[in-house]
């Protein structure tokens, strides 16, 4: 599992969220099965976790262990995944009806990911342009670079990357595609090069990626259906907990803690209470200590958020 992928910001996470070892909880993003094995750990016989993860190779660090049940499936349905599970199966059927005592979700593509050449999430290979989290279905970043408009490509690094000169750079995809198609993350970079800075040139080509990602995959609307779920699955009291790798989605689950939603739209009842499920456990998100990031790199941007179900709210 550690060479998968190493699991980030794993104690604070655990700490945070498993608060009853009889408990059922949910790993919605099961990759390696670090954060998964560390659940686990703090539960009894009794405990139960429910992992998801829509990456069919993710399916083959299956753990071992009789009070594990693993779907292959997005996150962003755990609702249904639940209701599924609920129906079909009689040895949680009863659990399941009470809502869950805990949630988590590490937003970050796994080391196995980026490491994969073939996957195409990295500028550090010349391979597909792919970037798809599942490779069966949808489309991939190539698809998005040759197809999409000048004016929606600027969009997509603007919005989702925050890259500056967005608009350079879809005028460049669109010239170089004129000549012939963009295949490879090769291709890509040698499209975009003149606009990529002299300094900080992993910095810059990292955002540029990270956009076309989240499009491909659809991150911030399975975000948002995602928070929505969760806010759902929880029992009275149930905690969430999201590590999040970049200032949109964060926002998006800060907002969502706040106010219910992921646009930060403040919305009261009657009463003039804001309307939302859930209320911070940590005023400020936790963020790893210096000797994690200095082991796993990947850890330096991350930022963990929780929050408890509130009386009342479904």
């Amino acid at each position: 599992m550690s060479v998968y992928h190493t699991p980030v910001l794993l104690d604070e996470s655990l700490s945070s969220l498993v608060a009853n070892p009889s408990g059922i909880y949910a790993d919605v993003t099961f990759g390696g099965g670090g954060h998964t094995a560390g659940i686990l750990s703090r539960l009894n016989e009794d405990g139960r976790v429910i992992a998801f993860d829509r990456d069919a190779e993710a399916l083959d660090n299956a753990i071992d262990d009789n009070r594990l049940t693993l779907v292959r499936g997005d996150f962003r349905f755990i609702r249904n995944h639940l209701l599924l599970l609920a129906h079909d199966r009689d040895d949680l059927r009863g659990r399941l009806e009470g809502g869950l005592d805990g949630i988590l979700a590490d937003l970050g593509v796994s080391s196995h990911q980026f490491d994969t050449a073939e996957r195409g999430f990295s500028f550090r290979y010349d391979a597909p342009l792919d970037m798809r989290m599942n490779t069966e279905g949808g489309q991939t970043a190539a698809d998005v670079v040759n197809g999409y408009s000048r004016d929606d490509l600027e969009r997509i690094f603007r919005i989702y990357g925050e890259v500056e000169g967005a608009g350079r750079i879809a005028s460049l995809i669109v010239s170089a595609r004129g000549k012939a198609p963009i295949v490879t993350t090769g291709d890509f970079d040698k499209a975009i090069a003149p606009a990529v800075p002299g300094f900080a040139e992993h910095k810059f080509l990292a955002k540029v990626y990270q956009a076309l990602r989240i499009e491909v995959n659809h991150e911030t609307r399975s975000l948002e259906k995602f928070l929505e779920g969760a806010a759902e699955s929880l029992k009275e009291g149930g905690l969430l907990a999201v590590i999040t790798y970049h200032s949109l989605e964060d926002r998006m689950v800060k907002n969502f803690i706040r106010f219910g939603n992921t646009d930060g739209r403040e919305e009261k009842d009657m009463f003039g209470r804001v309307k939302t499920p859930l209320e911070a456990v940590n005023r400020k998100p936790l963020i790893p200590a210096e000797n994690e990031i200095a082991s796993n790199t990947r850890a330096r941007s991350a930022k963990l958020r929780v929050a408890r179900k509130v009386k009342g709210n479904n």
